[in-house]
Parts: structure tokens; sequence; C-alpha cells
């Protein structure tokens, strides 16, 4: 089982249609949050998964916990809270790329504090984290802790999922990504994520100085430019994007964090010792896997998450 940390959230659309009465907007609100997503893209593709995170207990939370139990994602770890469910407003750009407004200051899935944090079983072989619990207080100590803790122990992956709008201090972000690359195992990080982290800086150089510590392994997405990945062993090689009819890149990182993460789990490499034996082909085969599930991610409005029989 995969823990997966950090926030459940509604993403909200305009669904606005032209000529329409300017004094109405419609909404459609969608289950999401990056660390949601990926919990339950492991539970598509396949693998067992937990999320470690504050829900709120108004209408909106119950709903995002129904979701979990839907999808089949335990819900063994999460902690209710008497405090709103965040809202993210989701406006999609010309070239499908989506731009985040949150409101979620106080909300529940903020509120994680070091006495939640929980004891793992052996069924747990690794953690997730990313996006902005991990700079927004108090769950970003929280998961700090519990990074800390359990390096070593089980697989850490880390998305950092840079969104400025739930907290816009820069300088905070970049201490934090720097701190918690020390325990990672794994690394997926965008070409967007490394301009707002580093600008002007060689992205190369950056990820090549997070493999001097523990990481085995850094994924860098480019969007339509396809990925690269870095490996401590065997150098860094790119692949194209896969030709696909985009209608928007919600979720389409979560998924390929997923996909790794489930290409590990089916290959029985989910820990530190697996990241380390695995070959250059293997890691091809990783990163293939992983491109060709969030290319199908692309495809489809918002963040639905592709299922494991679609990616054969």
């Amino acid at each position: 089982m995969y823990l997966v940390c950090g926030e459940a959230l509604f993403d909200v659309f305009s669904e606005d249609e032209a000529g329409g009465p300017v004094s109405q907007v419609s909404f459609k609100a969608i289950a999401g949050g990056s660390p949601f997503n990926v919990a339950v893209g492991l539970r598509r593709l396949g693998m067992e998964s937990a999320l470690f995170g504050g829900l709120s207990t108004d209408y909106l939370g119950r709903r995002l916990h129904q979701v979990l139990l839907h999808e089949g994602v335990s819900t063994t770890y999460l902690v209710d809270f008497d405090a709103p469910t965040t809202l993210a407003m989701v406006a999609v750009g010309a070239n499908g790329s989506p731009h985040y407004s949150f409101r979620g200051e106080g909300c529940a899935d903020r509120q994680l504090s070091l006495e939640h944090l929980p004891s793992l079983g052996p069924e747990v072989c690794g953690l997730h984290f990313g996006s902005f619990s991990l700079v927004v207080q108090p769950i970003a100590d929280t998961l700090l802790a519990l990074a800390q803790r359990e390096s070593g122990k089980r697989l850490i992956s880390l998305d950092p999922n840079v969104r400025l709008n739930p907290q816009p201090d820069i300088e905070l972000w970049r201490a934090r990504i720097a701190t918690l690359v020390q325990y990672a195992d794994l690394i997926k990080v965008s070409d967007e994520d490394l301009s707002l982290l580093y600008p002007g800086q060689d992205p190369q150089s950056v990820i090549r100085s997070w493999l001097q510590h523990r990481c085995q392994l850094v994924f860098l997405t480019r969007g339509g430019q396809g990925a690269t990945v870095f490996s401590q062993g065997h150098g860094s090689w790119s692949m194209p994007a896969l030709a696909v009819e985009v209608a928007d890149t919600v979720g389409a990182g979560d998924t390929f964090q997923a996909a790794l993460l489930t290409w590990l789990g089916e290959n029985e490499m989910d820990s530190a010792e697996g990241l380390h034996a695995l070959t250059r082909d293997q890691i091809s085969a990783m990163l293939d896997f992983a491109m060709r599930a969030a290319a199908l991610t692309c495809s489809k409005t918002g963040p639905d998450l592709p299922y494991r029989q679609q990616l054969v």
C-alpha cells in the first residue's frame, strides 16, 4: 500500500455559455487536489492506496469521503475537522493548462498537526508527498516530520507541484523543497515548478544537485515537449510526448505520478533498494507507462484519471 499525504478539495470549473445571462455563473465541481488524485489514480491502476489528510465534516467533505470509499482508497488515515472544504477555482488556458485560485485559509485539509501522525504497519511500502500541503501550516510541519521519520524505512516520493495562490512566498517553497529532497527516493517535477522555484537556473543543474542526496530518480515533465528522466546510476534521457487531442491537462501530473508508483509496485521494485537495482531499460519502461497514462488524462476534462485496463 502507498500512503499519499496531503490535501483533498474540490476543483471548481466555470460552465458559462456564450450569450448567457451576465448575472448568472454556472459551475461544475470535481473532487480533486493533487494528493487526492494520486491516491485515486493508484487505485484505478490497481494499487492499494490510502490518503493521510484532513477532511471537513461539511457536505463537501462528506462527498470527498464518499468518493474515496467508492474508488477503494483506504480512509483509515483520514482525520475529520469542523472546518470548511477547500475550493480551487480553475480557469483553463488556450493550451489546456489550468490556472488555480484557492479558497482554503482555515480549511480542513490544512489542520493536521503533529498529534495526528499515524503509526504505520508493514503493509505501507511507500509514502508520497506533494503540492501546497508541503508549505501551509500546520500540515506542512506534520508532513515534514512524517517524511523525516519514514525516510530510509519506506519508499519516499515527492512532487513539489508548486501552487503560489495558497502560499505566495516562493522563498518558503524553496526552503521546504530543499529540505524534503534530502529524504526522497524518487522525485517528479514539472518544468513550470522548476522555473518558479529556481528562475534562470539550469534545470539539469538543480536536478543533479538533488541526486547528490538519497534520491535515485528524478522525472522532469515538460508538457507537450515530453519528459526527461535523470538517474543516479544511468544518466539522463528523454521521451517525446504522445500525440493526443488535449481537452485540458488537469490531473495529468498526478496521473504521471500514480503511474510511476504503480509500475514500481507491479514489478516489485517499490523500495529504495528496488530503485537502486533498476536497469536503464526498466526505467524507460516506467517512463513510457507514466507518459501513456498521463496522455489519457489529457484527453478528458478535469482530473479523470485512467484505469489499468486502458493501459495495455
